[in-house]
């Protein structure tokens, strides 16, 4: 067993041993893993710990997850202009979308979080499982190499590539920005049209979303309902934003 002490126990390394076989990677450094699966708050808990605890593997895993997506999108996809690709991305690399990917791995149950941020609901937020995806990313990557990071970023993120480039990602965003808005303001999102430009038969759509007097996103597209959509896929990035640069602070 290792002399790292974030192996509390030998149950915790066999449990870190367990998940890189489940992931897949085996061949994976548990130090590695096991501290990608490591808090900040956790961290700055613990006595004579001069670590950050995942944000380094976090800030190299989140520029191998662009670069992956970036890449497939540019070689799947040759007929799609930058625009759309660049909003194609935006969505496949969002907060939410990797939260879901994180929760569906499980790895949020491996997860050492401070007390603090555990009473406060830190092992269900969005931006901190986010940056769990992208943290185990850059573990991956330290271990294994870009080869194996970046098919295991795709494995899990082709389903979303293919969904947000027939549009259907961003279907049910409106429901979730609302959800989000009432829980944390008690109030409904606000949506305003703020431009309609072109012929009638190929109008360009912009709309802006409004928590109170705020505006917290814009989006755009080809209808009213699908600027609305895309605005608040922008809102639920821009919020998942803040709340991660709060964790920060």
């Amino acid at each position: 067993m290792t002399n790292n002490f974030l192996f509390q126990n030998e149950e915790r390394y066999q449990a870190i041993e367990e998940l890189a076989k489940r992931l897949g990677i085996p061949e994976i450094d548990l130090d590695l893993l096991n501290l990608s699966l490591c808090h900040s708050s956790y961290a700055n808990e613990q006595e004579n710990f001069a670590n950050f605890g995942n944000e380094r593997l976090e800030f190299l895993g989140d520029a191998i997850v662009g670069f992956a997506v970036t890449e497939a999108l540019y070689l799947d996809y040759p007929d799609l202009r930058e625009g759309r690709l660049s909003k194609v991305k935006s969505i496949v690399v969002s907060k939410r979308i990797l939260a879901q990917r994180t929760i569906s791995l499980g790895l949020g149950d491996y997860l050492l979080l401070g007390k603090g941020e555990e009473q406060t609901g830190g092992r269900t937020r969005f931006s901190i499982l986010g940056n769990l995806f992208e943290s185990v990313v850059g573990a991956i990557h330290l271990s294994c190499g870009i080869e194996a990071s970046k098919r295991f970023v795709l494995d899990e993120l082709d389903e979303e590539i293919e969904k947000a480039v027939r549009g259907e990602s961003i279907i049910d965003y409106k429901s979730k920005l609302q959800e989000q808005i009432q829980k944390d303001y008690g109030v409904l999102p606000a949506y305003k049209l703020v431009s309609a430009i072109g012929p009638d038969h190929d109008k360009e759509f912009v709309v802006e979303v409004y928590v109170r007097e705020r505006q917290i996103g814009v989006g755009n597209g080809k209808s009213k309902k699908r600027a609305e959509k895309a605005a608040a896929a922008n809102a639920l990035s821009v919020l998942a934003n803040e709340e991660q640069s709060a964790d920060h602070e």
